[in-house]
């Protein structure tokens, strides 16, 4: 699209590819989350979309990815990207971003189909998204949080070295829970070779950022 240049944009991983989802892509992820995304009885997210019944859940994912369309600004927005494991959309893999051109400070958050947990997917895309944080977009930190009880969401953290920075208390289905909250400045994040992104520059005035006038594959 010549006025909307988000759909050109991916990430390459070993195993993955993030990209800007197609409505196919939505297709897919709806399907993912109807299939369900954790176990009953527990719930990792702040707003309890996956409680619903399997058409509610692939609907409610549908009009949140379409949102993140409609408000997407230089100083408010939020890059969702699908995230595809042989030819297969597995989950989405999102980043935030407020007042980004003045703070360099990105939050992450993610969400997988349950049947491909376990697989070392979740850290590949994070790892993914963090170096399109700061090798791409030049963030200066990388923020995420997780329930205390989310134990698969706070081992991919520790695994890629984010520093402890503090809890807050939220309601959970009427009940306090703790979120823990982590960050990663960007002179501790460790590049990786392997990981490559495509197609960004036409992408960077969206972020609020100046083309860079390199050529991109």
């Amino acid at each position: 699209m010549r006025n909307w240049p988000l759909p050109e944009l991916s990430i390459t991983t070993p195993r993955l590819e993030l990209r800007h989802p197609s409505l196919d892509d939505l297709d897919e992820l709806a399907d993912r989350a109807a299939e369900g995304v954790h176990e009953a009885g527990f719930m990792p997210f702040m707003v309890p979309w996956s409680d619903g019944e399997p058409a509610e859940r692939a609907r409610s994912v549908l009009q949140y990815q379409f949102r993140t369309w409609a408000t997407f600004t230089p100083d408010d927005w939020s890059l969702e990207l699908a995230v595809v494991h042989e030819g297969q959309v597995v989950g989405v893999q999102g980043m935030i971003g407020k007042d980004f051109p003045v703070t360099r400070e990105v939050e992450t958050g993610s969400w997988l189909g349950r049947r491909f947990q376990g697989r070392g997917i979740g850290t590949e895309m994070r790892r993914a998204v963090l170096h399109l944080a700061f090798a791409g977009l030049g963030a200066h930190h990388a923020v995420t949080t997780a329930f205390e009880d989310n134990h698969a969401s706070l081992a991919v953290t520790k695994k890629l070295g984010y520093r402890e920075d503090g809890i807050s208390l939220h309601a959970r289905k009427g009940e306090p829970v703790i979120t823990r909250r982590f960050r990663m400045p960007r002179e501790d994040w460790t590049e990786s070779p392997d990981i490559k992104i495509h197609r960004l520059d036409r992408c960077l005035p969206l972020f609020g950022l100046p083309m860079s006038g390199v050529s991109e594959a």
